[in-house]
């Protein structure tokens, strides 16, 4: 501890940002030091998978050069299908046992090949009865991992902790919440590609998975509906989300689209409710850009009938007032969840 620092740099790679934070954690609490933010090179990220190695690592060197950071140690998480997070229930052992049956029990429950995947658990405090235990499976097929370790490495930087993406949004969510005892919270991360949907019960983790959808849908459906580019229709959506004037056409499409999402939430709702034994949220938080389009938490709302809270991820995690005034905090809250919660890890941590 003496001689190697443990201190990490959170880097979370999406398919429309790479966001880049870097933290100052102690006893006391958490303060951000460093924040970054840069476009993610087109067409090098897709689904969650690393497909231009070279021009990610690219765009994340100049981050990290703009931060001036002399950290060498990166704290990333993986998202996609090709991630898997599935809660199962085993009968109770000894947990020096629980490794020689997990991989087992991923045979059964995951749907890759067990010999092309890495593999890890964690063992819930969920369990009802005396004679089972409850396991949270987390299985990433391993091109995957491959692909996030070498971008890192492409910069001469060590992957010191490869998560998942909704883990960090959790442990986000603990630094500045705590954890809610007697109630069970669900946070809904709205990305470009995808929505994180994590659900915590007790402070922990029980379900996590990516939901395929988030702001590409929108504009997506604007370009098909109204005959415009993708650039036009982004430059629309974003118009809209402003509340600068647009075609009504644009509203009806954002409305439409609203609903199309909501119902994507709500399968993902009723599969929580079917894998867990009829478990509904007390509440839900929500964050990520595309959570301020027009009328979508409404519409959630609504549909779904949880309450929802904006997810703050510097409710508690204090920030440099030196470098970061209130208004870039509140510009960047949205889009701080997840590296957030990768910036809290450090060297040696696993998911």
């Amino acid at each position: 501890m003496f001689f190697k620092s443990k201190k990490v740099i959170g880097l979370d790679i999406g398919s429309s940002s790479i966001k880049l934070a870097e933290m100052d954690v102690s006893g006391k609490g958490a303060q951000l030091l460093s924040f970054g933010f840069a476009p993610t090179p087109p067409n090098s990220v897709s689904g969650g998978e690393i497909v231009d190695i070279a021009a990610v690592g690219v765009a994340m060197q100049s981050l990290i050069n703009e931060a001036k950071s002399k950290r060498k140690n990166i704290a990333t998480a993986m998202w996609g299908t090709a991630v898997i997070v599935k809660k199962i229930t085993i009968p109770k052992m000894d947990r020096k046992l629980v490794n020689d049956q997990i991989r087992f029990e991923a045979e059964q429950y995951i749907p890759f090949d067990i010999n092309n995947i890495s593999l890890a658990h964690h063992i819930l405090t969920t369990s009802t009865s005396p004679d089972t235990m409850d396991i949270l499976l987390i299985a990433a097929q391993n091109e995957l991992v491959t692909q996030y370790t070498q971008v890192i490495e492409f910069n001469g930087l060590k992957c010191s902790v490869l998560d998942v993406s909704g883990f960090a949004l959790a442990n986000s969510f603990e630094m500045n919440y705590g954890k809610f005892p007697g109630e069970v919270i669900g946070i809904l991360n709205f990305g470009a590609s995808i929505t994180n949907f994590v659900v915590l019960q007790y402070g922990e983790v029980i379900f996590c998975r990516d939901i395929p959808v988030g702001g590409a849908n929108y504009t997506n459906e604007i370009h098909k509906a109204m005959g415009v580019t993708i650039g036009e229709a982004e430059a629309l959506k974003l118009s809209a989300v402003s509340k600068r004037d647009v075609p009504d056409e644009v509203h009806s499409v954002i409305s439409a689209t609203n609903e199309a999402v909501t119902e994507e939430i709500r399968s993902s709702l009723d599969f929580l409710s079917a894998t867990t034994n009829g478990l509904t949220l007390n509440r839900c938080f929500y964050t990520g850009g595309s959570s301020q389009t027009s009328g979508l938490i409404e519409t959630i709302t609504r549909v779904a009938g949880i309450p929802m809270e904006p997810f703050n991820p510097f409710a508690k995690i204090k920030a440099n007032p030196k470098k970061f005034s209130p208004e870039y905090l509140a510009q960047i809250k949205n889009f701080a969840g997840v590296v957030t919660g990768l910036a809290l890890r450090q060297d040696g941590d696993g998911t």
